[in-house]
């Protein structure tokens, strides 16, 4: 069995970038890697999640319940697990990274529950992931810190740059504040690898460091941990 490296963020927070950075870091010292991208928007299996995210149950996040929500996620994760690159994991020399994964339900869809709820369903979601539907279980999750202010105003940027619409999640301002927090949570309670993916000027205003140092600290500490 290869391993599976999953990074983790709010929108915006370099999730894709650093995974990129971190494919091409191992490629170049003579690894086999496989990148993932989720949801995996045009396929088959992330039908319910485009309908989903697109508003078509209802504007508002909540409009869908978390359970309801996180099995149209996990259904894209088992279609593409099974038809892409389940043969690629068994490899034991192969890295499989993934921007995003069941990992992103645990932080969104958690944040629609009250806290004394949150700990049944993340139980309830790895379950269903893991055991039910058989998906691989990371062997390391990098959670890419970054305020929900930071991440609306980059989304938001990236959006205008893009020309693409906002979906629900990224226009509910304070799904931003909640998603944070149940970040944090998360990344407590599973014992993710946390890297604080911003820093303070000298008038206390928050930025993003730089995509070089963040990387530089990522492939520091999974280093550190054996991972790579």
């Amino acid at each position: 069995m290869g391993k599976f490296i999953v990074i983790e963020g709010l929108d915006g927070s370099g999730k894709h970038t650093q995974m990129l950075n971190l494919d091409k870091y191992l490629r170049e010292r003579g690894d086999k890697t496989v990148c993932l991208e989720f949801p995996c928007y045009g396929t088959p299996g992330c039908a319910m999640a485009e309908r989903y995210l697109s508003g078509e149950f209802g504007q508002d996040p909540n409009a869908v319940n978390p359970y309801a929500a996180s099995l149209f996620f996990a259904i894209d994760r088992f279609y593409s697990y099974r038809t892409a690159w389940r043969d690629r994991l068994d490899d034991e020399d192969t890295f499989v990274l993934a921007d995003r994964y069941t990992t992103a339900n645990a932080i969104h869809q958690s944040s629609k529950l009250p806290d004394k709820e949150k700990d049944a369903y993340l139980d309830w979601l790895f379950d269903t992931e893991y055991s039910k539907l058989g998906l691989p279980c990371p062997d390391a999750v990098v959670y890419l810190e970054l305020t929900p202010s930071l991440s609306e105003a980059l989304v938001e940027k990236r959006s205008v740059i893009q020309g693409r619409a906002l979906d629900i999640h990224e226009k509910d301002a304070s799904f931003y504040t909640k998603s944070y927090q149940a970040a944090l949570y998360c990344a407590d309670k599973y014992g993710w690898l946390t890297l604080r993916c911003y820093d303070k000027d000298s008038r206390g205003n928050d930025f993003m460091k730089s995509r070089d140092e963040i990387f530089s600290e990522m492939r520091d500490i999974l280093t550190c941990r054996g991972i790579i």
